[in-house]
């Protein structure tokens, strides 16, 4: 199906339905990717038949539109942030954020063509879920996120860039990394997010600049817009869920949850395998 032919079929219910499970997908840890591809392959949905450069455009969107939420909901902690900017957190900053955009300029093309399929999804799910856990139980827990320095900052790095795998986690990967390197759950929790959040603006800067350069497929355009807005506003009506996450509890129930979604994924691939 041509690319031109498969966007005029983007249904506008579906692209506010992925747009509504975007915010609070992103801020929980359980895959946000992962879930826009997953939930419209098990649902039988028209968009996981649509061209696959039509899809990524999508996501981009439905960042943007997250990345736009996080910082008005977030804008006091970064106005705080920026206050208080010294020498400690340009290097938190920059450490990590250089493995995921050096490894996202090199990769993505490769990432997007092999590693986002249903199973290679599932893998990443159960992986991420296994990863949580076990940082979890072995990570010690006494220190405070002001201590963060240079290798924390980019063990954190490092950390994102394995979530550019569909599946894994953004905010499961860097609280697994954080965990390991012995900070308190709560802690390591707000390093998650404060490393998380320039990585999806300056993502969402510039995929949405590449797509602005490109335009629209056409017929799209209400599609994309119904999509951004939903994303937005269900990441505003989210973010008392960064709480959740935040208070000192165990990754576990999010594991379960990661671990019961593969688990119909592989189902599904095997009832079809038999066919």
């Amino acid at each position: 199906m041509r690319p031109e032919a498969a966007a005029a079929e983007l249904p506008l219910a579906e692209a506010v339905a992925l747009g509504a499970l975007h915010g609070p997908a992103e801020l929980l840890p359980i895959s946000s990717s992962g879930h826009v591809e997953l939930v419209p392959w098990l649902a039988g949905w028209r968009y996981a038949g649509l061209d696959p450069e039509l899809r990524k455009a999508f996501e981009v969107a439905l960042h943007a539109g997250t990345a736009a939420a996080l910082l008005i909901a977030l804008r006091d902690e970064v106005a705080e942030a920026a206050r208080g900017f010294d020498r400690r957190r340009a290097t938190l900053v920059v450490l990590s954020f250089l493995p995921p955009a050096v490894a996202g300029y090199a990769l993505e093309r490769p990432i997007e063509r092999r590693l986002g399929t249903p199973a290679t999804i599932a893998a990443g799910l159960l992986a991420g879920s296994a990863a949580m856990v076990v940082a979890d139980r072995v990570g010690a827990t006494g220190r405070r996120r002001e201590e963060a320095g240079w290798r924390d900052a980019l063990a954190l790095g490092i950390a994102q860039a394995c979530a550019l795998v569909p599946g894994v986690s953004r905010n499961g990967a860097t609280l697994a990394a954080a965990r390991l390197r012995g900070f308190g759950r709560e802690d390591a929790n707000a390093l998650s997010r404060h490393v998380a959040l320039p990585i999806i603006v300056g993502a969402g800067a510039l995929k949405g600049a590449r797509l602005a350069r490109r335009g629209l497929p056409s017929g799209t355009a209400a599609a994309f817009a119904a999509g951004i807005g939903a994303s937005l506003l269900s990441t505003l009506a989210s973010t008392w869920l960064i709480r959740l996450v935040e208070r000192d509890r165990s990754p576990a129930p999010y594991a379960a949850y990661r671990t019961a979604l593969a688990g119909l994924v592989i189902r599904r691939l095997w009832k079809d395998r038999g066919r």
